[in-house]
């Protein structure tokens, strides 16, 4: 009887101690950041589109901005039929996810969204100049999204759970991952009409969701 006593309190001991080690390394050790891991990410300067000829694609400009957390950015080009497609990529490490503020701030445009939801999550839909635009993020856990909102709900939903508890407590990642892979679609709007384009491009955002989704840069 002595013996097992002795054996499960030698265990609450290694247990306690490992606990103490590493709460002090979470405590004292610098969390990594996911700016120092996304140094590193380069845009690939091509990604196959299923029905589009890519033509040349372009680095993006990096910006001055501290939020969102703007780290590397691609200019892609396609074209079907006579027909050119833009698509502009941005990767960002700090951010709370709100496009609108993304379209604003790189696009300079203040253009309210029209909010739709498939089986790749949110993106938004609006039309300027005879061109249609779909937007949407990326997120490297659940699917897309449009607004903060929808953002800051996959974080709880998606980044807090028990099996990221320890590598967040190691000091290997941040509980909540805040980065995001901002998608730009636009297109000529034909005959003045939007719908046509909106379709157009909900059916190849849905493509190029799932290519970037596996793809998303992981720590």
């Amino acid at each position: 009887m002595m013996f097992w006593k002795q054996i499960r309190y030698s265990f609450l001991v290694v247990t306690f101690g490992g606990v103490l080690f590493v709460l002090g390394k979470s405590i004292l050790a610098p969390t990594i950041s996911y700016r120092t891991i996304a140094d590193s990410f380069v845009f690939p300067s091509e990604v196959p589109l299923p029905g589009w000829q890519p033509l040349a694609s372009r680095s993006l400009p990096k910006s001055n901005y501290e939020f969102p957390k703007l780290v590397a950015g691609r200019h892609y080009r396609y074209q079907q039929n006579g027909l050119n497609l833009d698509i502009e990529m941005r990767y960002f490490t700090a951010t709370n996810g709100d496009v609108r503020i993304f379209i604003q701030q790189y696009a300079g445009i203040a253009q309210s969204l029209v909010v739709h939801h498939q089986k790749t999550g949110f993106y938004g839909l609006f039309a300027r100049q005879q061109r249609a635009y779909l937007s949407a993020c990326i997120n490297r856990r659940g699917s897309s999204t449009v607004t903060a909102e929808q953002f800051e709900q996959n974080r709880y939903l998606y980044d807090i759970s028990l099996n990221r508890l320890l590598p967040w407590l190691l000091g290997q990642e941040p509980l909540r991952d805040k980065r995001c892979l901002w998608a730009h679609l636009s297109i000529a709007v034909p005959n003045a009409s939007s719908e046509a384009a909106y379709r157009d491009l909900e059916k190849i955002w849905v493509s190029w969701y799932n290519w970037w989704n596996p793809r998303f840069p992981k720590p």
